[in-house]
This record gives C-alpha cells, sequence and structure tokens, in this order.
C-alpha cells in the first residue's frame, strides 16, 4: 500500500488553485524554498496531497530515469515560463507578472502580428527574456511547433500554462448558437487543451528536471450552470475533468510532473 501525508500552503491573491482539484505529486521540489521563492509561493497551492507508489515504465523517459538514479535537476528560478493566449487578458497579466519576477517567458498566439507587437513591447519593459511564437492550440501540427520552438530558444519549460480560450464573442442561448460558434469554442478550449497537455506532457518527460502544468479555467468549472454561454461552461468543467485524469495518470509512475487547475473566479 503506498504511502501518502498531505502538505497544507498558505493561498495567494496572485494564483489559487481550485480546492476542488487536488494536485497529487512525489515529493514535489517546488515546495521547497529556491533562492527565496518557491513555485508553491508563486502559484498559491492551497493543497498539495503526495502519494508515491514504485512501479516500471514504459518506455522509458528522462525524467524517470533521472528520478531513478537520482540525478534530478533542480528547479529553480528563473523559471522558463510558456503561456498560451498571452497576448492579451489574464494571459498577457501573467506573462507580465513572470517577467516582473525575473523568469523567461515564450508567449503565443493565433496572429503573429499581435505576437511581434507585444513581444517588442514586452522588450522594452522588461529586456530580452521574452519570446513569442504563432500558435493556433486548435492544429496539432502548431503545437507541436511550439515546443520545437521552446526547445531551440529555452532548451526546456519549467512551467506550461493553458490559457488560450474562446467563448466566440457570443453571449446567447444555445438555441441561437451557430454551427461556427459551436466549433470554435469546442476546438479551442477542449481539442486545444488536449493537444497542449499532450505536447506538454511529451516535452517534459524528455527533461530530468520536469515540469509543471497549469490548466485554466473558468465559468461553468464548477458545474454550475452557464446559461447565455452553455458551450463555454461545458467546456470549461471539462477542463477540470480532464486535469484530473492526467494526475491520475500520471501519479503511478512516481515523476517530476505536476498538473494542477488554476481559477480565477471568486
Amino acid at each position: 500500500m503506498a504511502a501518502s501525508s498531505g502538505f497544507h500552503i498558505s493561498s495567494s491573491p496572485f494564483l489559487r488553485l481550485r480546492s476542488s482539484s487536488v494536485a497529487y505529486a512525489a515529493q514535489p521540489p517546488f515546495l521547497s524554498p529556491c533562492n527565496g521563492r518557491s513555485l508553491a509561493e508563486s502559484f498559491g497551492l492551497a493543497t498539495v496531497t503526495v502519494s508515491r507508489q514504485n512501479l516500471s515504465v514504459s518506455p522509458p523517459s528522462a525524467v524517470v530515469e533521472a528520478r531513478i538514479s537520482g540525478t534530478i535537476d533542480p528547479m529553480t528560478p528563473p523559471y522558463n515560463v510558456l503561456i498560451t493566449g498571452s497576448t492579451q487578458g489574464i494571459g498577457h497579466a501573467l506573462a507580465r507578472e513572470f517577467l516582473k519576477a525575473g523568469d523567461n517567458v515564450v508567449i503565443c498566439s493565433r496572429s503573429a502580428e499581435r505576437v511581434e507587437s507585444v513581444v517588442e513591447s514586452l522588450k522594452e519593459e522588461y529586456g530580452e527574456h521574452v519570446w513569442g511564437t504563432k500558435c493556433d492550440v486548435r492544429e496539432g501540427k502548431d503545437v507541436k511547433d511550439l515546443v520545437g520552438y521552446c526547445q531551440k530558444n529555452l532548451k526546456y519549460i519549467d512551467i506550461w500554462i493553458n490559457n488560450a480560450g474562446s467563448n466566440a464573442y457570443s453571449f446567447k442561448p444555445l438555441s441561437e448558437a451557430s454551427d461556427e460558434d459551436l466549433i470554435e469554442v469546442v476546438k479551442t478550449n477542449t481539442l486545444g487543451l488536449m493537444l497542449c497537455c499532450r505536447e506538454a506532457m511529451n516535452m517534459m518527460l524528455t527533461q530530468s528536471r520536469g515540469g509543471h502544468i497549469f490548466n485554466i479555467d473558468g465559468a461553468g468549472s464548477d458545474g454550475r450552470p452557464t446559461p447565455r454561454f452553455a458551450a463555454y461552461g461545458a467546456t470549461k468543467r471539462s477542463v477540470v475533468h480532464l486535469t484530473k485524469s492526467y494526475i491520475y495518470i500520471y501519479i503511478y509512475i512516481y515523476i517530476y510532473i505536476y498538473i494542477s487547475v488554476l481559477n480565477f473566479l471568486s
């Protein structure tokens, strides 16, 4: 029977982990202070439950081999951070906060022109710690190319934040929603999240330091109705389920990769 223990960490106003979405991990390195700042402090992790089970892993990966040999690279600041949908809104605000803290940030969005403009603006304010590239999270090839871009420019990513989302700029009953709007919402919020989680996980399995994936939820994620944007609410409810499913996949291989849900609702 696997031993387990619990850690309780004070939440911060910066980011809040949903209390209903407990992150499972194995001896998380982000619980320990690193140069005065830990991932737990940065992300306001409210509760982290730690479990351990020794099982074989096939095929082998860099992070698993490093875990077995005891050669895990410490995850210390400055962190390399990737944020999808980060040329405006919450994603852009997060990028600025990480840059203020001295981290390296990759931003992306569907518009190459907007990415170029925002990168230029952020560099003027924060210096050469920001990179950017076009990425449509609805397209598997774009997400794979995003990983390649990060590996080329930063070698690895410590923190991957899945922020990209859409409500198709539509607030109306489901019966009045167009095919195009529904497809836009579902492909961006559900398919896009799946593609990003898959590629983030595959990349972090090649990193001996592991990594941390954060999925941002939204209205509807807690099960409450969203009558004027039902499709959006349904997709955000799926964020929690997908995250929990990934947690249960990787808890059993005892590796340094963590997945959490971020909640910006009051």
